[in-house]
C-alpha cells in the first residue's frame, strides 16, 4: 500500500510543480523582446468635435433643472 501512495503525484508535490511551471513561463516571457510600437493616427474624423447645444439638449438641460446650476 505503501509503494501506491509513492507512485502517485501528492496535491502538495502537484501544487509545488505548477508553481514551478508558472514562474518559468513568465521567466520565459520577460525574456522576449517585443517589436517596436505603432502610434494609432485616429484621423480628422475622430478628432472633430462631436457636442453641439442644440435646442433639444437646451430643452433638456431646462427640463431636468440644469440651468440652475449655472452662474
Amino acid at each position: 500500500m505503501h509503494d501506491r501512495q509513492q507512485k502517485a503525484i501528492s496535491r502538495r508535490n502537484f501544487f509545488r510543480a505548477l508553481g514551478g511551471a508558472s514562474t518559468a513561463a513568465v521567466a520565459a516571457a520577460a525574456t522576449l523582446r517585443p517589436g517596436e510600437a505603432q502610434a494609432y493616427d485616429p484621423g480628422k474624423d475622430e478628432t472633430k468635435a462631436r457636442y453641439r447645444e442644440t435646442d433639444h439638449v437646451k430643452a433638456f438641460y431646462r427640463v431636468n433643472g440644469y440651468q440652475t446650476l449655472k452662474k
